[in-house]
């Protein structure tokens, strides 16, 4: 069987397609020319601007893509500041000339390709061009529209900032420079997509990440051999383990600044991908996603009190209703003697077994679910409203469903938002516990339980034990998993990611451990 596996691995990993290396095409001399090819490639697309002049016999062009920079900078910062000035000398004079003294933006840019010229200017850039030089300067001029900073909609917190990640690559950077002010903070840029050519960026502390974490994740994200890249979701994938069955992942992902400034100094390393107002977090460890901001910010007593709400809410989520089908199917004499009578009268009323009636009742609340998440917001009530009356109360009182199932079905749905991170695998968890439940009863849903366990231990992010601290143990990082300690306690601990217990033997550098 292993043999057999191990085939299929190989022939997958002979059937990936290589990561092609692009050719680049070296700029002419020529204006004409380059304006040329930029118009084939293009396909003479309606908003690839090029303004063409002559100043002293010497000819300029200024190629922006509408839309994309700011039409007052660039008329009153290049367009007036190059056609003011008189130019004598050679065209790479001229071009000198422009870069050191006319032309005062601060970010400028030599290129010499015409595949950087495709880059910079539909990266909200203008490119000056000089007839007779084969380099083009690329400005930053951006002018393109955004979504201003708020607060996010799906990571809510009470106490904290109500700055949240936007769109645009370069704004998240600066919400992340403005906590971390220290020079150790460094922004490390890349392009990953053949065709959509986004931008992200590695943002970590040079002090304290791990060169191996680092290396090994500029390696898979070299390997990533996507054509578009939309969102930071696309990515996530390429840099889990190989191999990797696992429903839990070993990616974090947050839209809090503050949060992500918090994981870096603990030595993680933070991907932002242009165009997503999230940011990727590697490494990843379960525990983490009991922990939020709010944590820090309120009394030890009371966040070691919510962590523990949050534990029990996760195994009633993914538990319940299993525990509640494989209970009524195959064991009920461990209801309680007051409930008995009332489940056993509730089950014998229904047409449907107790296990398909759980699965049909979740599968309407996943569908109800769905509904209200993507219609139109105004629209939301009334989901909620036939919802509540159809459904619910009438169904019951036709004798369709019954009344405790109706009641484990939205506790589960209640307590699987205490987690909006993990609700994607405990909603595929909890009907995987019905079904088992349903089959083999109680054991059914312990066999199940015991193997999503084992899966989680076997789980590595970056080399890092997926359960760290729990497994392998470590009392002093436990002062930060089912208990929060006080903030003089947690100030005296200096450990880092990569001095998790259980990381002291380093897997190698390539991507099949």
């Amino acid at each position: 069987m292993y043999r057999f596996i191990n085939e299929l691995k190989d022939i997958y990993q002979k059937s990936e397609p290589k990561k092609k290396e692009e050719k680049t095409t070296p700029l002419s001399k020529s204006l004409d020319e380059n304006t040329a090819i930029l118009e084939k490639r293009f396909d003479k697309s309606a908003d690839l601007t090029i303004h063409k002049m002559t100043l002293n016999g010497i000819r300029f062009g200024i190629i922006t893509i509408e839309g994309m920079v700011n039409k007052e900078i660039l008329a009153f910062g290049v367009i007036r500041p190059v056609s003011n000035e008189s130019y004598e000398g050679t065209p790479e004079e001229a071009f000198r000339k422009i870069s050191d003294t006319v032309l005062c933006t601060s970010e400028q840019i030599e290129i010499a390709t015409i595949e950087d010229v495709d880059r910079f200017i539909m990266s909200g850039f203008a490119v000056v061009a000089v007839d007779g030089y084969a380099k083009m300067l690329a400005l930053g001029i951006q002018g393109f529209s955004f979504r201003s900073v708020s607060e996010p909609d799906s990571d809510v917190v009470q106490r904290g900032s109500k700055e949240g990640f936007v769109e645009p690559l370069r704004i998240n950077m600066s919400l992340i420079r403005r906590r971390m002010k220290t020079p150790k903070m460094k922004f490390e840029t890349m392009t990953i997509g053949s065709e959509s050519k986004t931008d992200i960026c590695l943002c970590y502390m040079t002090d304290i990440v791990s060169p191996s974490i680092l290396r090994k994740l500029k390696k898979r994200l070299n390997s990533i051999n996507l054509k578009t890249v939309m969102a930071s979701g696309y990515i996530a994938p390429y840099l889990e383990q190989k191999g990797d069955f696992s429903f839990f992942s070993g990616v974090g992902i947050s839209e809090r600044p503050d949060t992500v400034c918090g994981k870096i100094s603990e030595g993680r390393i933070a991907i932002l991908v242009d165009g997503t107002p999230s940011a990727l977090i590697v490494p990843f460890l379960f525990v983490e996603y009991f922990q939020t901001l709010d944590d820090y910010s309120n009394r030890a007593y009371f966040a070691t009190f919510t962590r523990w709400l949050k534990y029990i809410a996760f195994f009633i989520a993914i538990m319940l209703p299993g525990v509640y089908v494989a209970v009524g199917s195959f064991h009920p004499e461990l209801f309680p003697s007051q409930l008995l009578g009332k489940i056993a009268g509730s089950i014998a009323a229904t047409p449907m077994p107790l296990g398909v009636e759980t699965i049909v009742i979740h599968f309407v609340y996943e569908i109800m679910r769905e509904a209200g998440l993507r219609m139109p917001q105004p629209l939301g009530h009334a989901v909620s409203i036939v919802g509540a009356l159809v459904i619910g109360e009438t169904a019951v009182n036709a004798g369709l469903i019954g009344a405790p199932t109706l009641m484990v079905v939205a506790l589960t749905a209640i307590c699987s938002y205490v987690i909006p991170s993990l609700y994607a695998p405990t909603a595929v968890l909890r009907f995987l516990f019905i079904i088992a439940g349903s089959f083999l009863g109680i054991w059914g849903v312990m066999l199940l339980f015991c193997m999503v366990l084992v899966n989680i231990c076997g789980k590595k992010s970056f080399d890092i034990p997926y359960t760290a601290p729990v497994s392998p143990f470590s009392m002093t990082a436990m002062r930060d998993v089912f208990v929060r300690a006080g903030w003089k306690l947690l100030s005296k601990s200096t450990s880092t990611i990569q001095s998790m217990p259980g990381t002291e033997i380093q897997g190698s550098d390539e991507d099949d451990d």
